[in-house]
């Protein structure tokens, strides 16, 4: 088991708050990492008590991701509390629904923001420290929507194919300089940005029709790929989006 400890390791987590950033930072700081918790407007407390409970350290960064000039505020400011990087989970992202004949366009440009850019502003200033100490994982959320259309979202699906997009381009250049970059691809899971979903009674019948796995994933279900994905257990995976959804890409 060794290969999945991550004591003296630091991890910074992006929309750690609750859901799925909250479930895989508590998960990390289980396999022995303290985290940096980054967080907007959201309340952290209960991610950082439960981590502080594990007996290790949190933080809290407060930071606008939709700003460009978020990233390197989180960076600096978890390089100042914990002296370094060694994991990256960037999950933060929103999501805003309407037909495309109709989707406004500050809407788009909101979704890329946080989605997309803030993704490769934090990878990229991670990355150059991670280059320095020529160690280092990268974890980006993807999506189902890496893959597929979906249905009113063109902003998220677009900057959801576009993370794997970027996993794949970073990890070509980082790969043989001890830097993994991959991706987790949730399937649909219960969470804040899909109770539109779950409560249309039509639309969530047909989403667990098609699911093998037979319901909605948890957040829980994250927290063994994403320690997998952060240990030395996958030293060899480079540029792979990890689907985690209940079987739902094999139909």
């Amino acid at each position: 088991m060794k290969l999945f400890d991550l004591s003296g390791k630091v991890a910074v987590v992006t929309g750690a708050a609750r859901g799925l950033g909250k479930a895989m930072a508590v998960g990390l700081a289980e396999a022995g990492a303290d985290v940096a918790i980054v967080v907007n407007a959201s309340a952290p407390e209960q991610t950082v008590s439960e981590i502080e409970s594990l007996g290790r350290r949190a933080v809290t960064i407060r930071a606008d991701l939709g700003d460009a000039s978020g990233a390197s505020r989180v960076v600096e400011e978890a390089l100042g509390a914990f002296g370094k990087i060694d994991i990256l989970v960037n999950n933060a992202g929103i999501i805003r629904r309407a037909p495309a004949a109709e989707h406004a366009l500050t809407d788009w440009q909101d979704v890329l923001d946080v989605n997309l850019q803030s993704v490769f502003l934090l990878c990229q200033s991670v990355g150059r420290h991670m280059l320095e100490q020529s160690s280092g994982k990268i974890i980006n959320i993807a999506s189902m929507l890496s893959f597929q259309g979906g249905i009113n979202v063109p902003g998220y699906t677009a900057s959801k194919h576009a993370v794997a997009g970027l996993t794949k381009a970073l990890a070509n250049e980082w790969a043989g300089k001890g830097i993994n970059v991959n991706a987790i691809a949730p399937g649909y899971m219960a969470t804040d940005n899909t109770e539109a979903l779950r409560n249309d009674e039509v639309r969530n019948r047909q989403i667990l029709e098609r699911i093998p796995a037979g319901r909605w994933g948890t957040p829980e279900d994250l927290i063994g790929p994403t320690v997998f994905l952060a240990s030395t257990a996958s030293d060899y995976m480079s540029g792979h989006v990890l689907c985690v959804d209940g079987g739902w890409m094999t139909r």
